[in-house]
């Protein structure tokens, strides 16, 4: 299973999210063609109602301790309620260029 079929599989399990996106950014950076180090995660779940960005973060953090501890280099992490989701216009932000990269 791929890291990330991994990451999918842990967080709708656990949060049941209403929208999920797990993107591998791993090719805009220097790692190995196969490397599976970079991502970029849409969560949107009820779970997150009344939770301020910070505690968001650290429950998808600990839910993926074992991945942020092995393979995983970086996790760009945008995580909201449906509310916010819809008043965001189901739009997330564009992920910033890698300095070792051209796009």
């Amino acid at each position: 299973m791929s890291v990330a079929e991994t990451i999918n599989d842990i967080l709708v399990d656990a949060l049941q999210p209403v929208h999920l996106d797990v993107i591998d950014e791993s090719h805009r950076h220097n790692v190995p063609a196969d490397g599976e180090s970079h991502f970029k995660l849409l969560i949107v779940s009820p779970s997150f109602d009344g939770q301020s960005l910070v505690q968001r973060h650290r429950s998808v953090n600990r839910l993926l301790a074992q991945q942020l501890a092995g393979p995983v280099h970086a996790l760009g992490l945008h995580a909201y309620t449906e509310a916010e989701w819809l008043a965001r216009g189901e739009s997330v932000p564009k992920s910033p260029p890698c300095r070792s990269s051209q796009d």
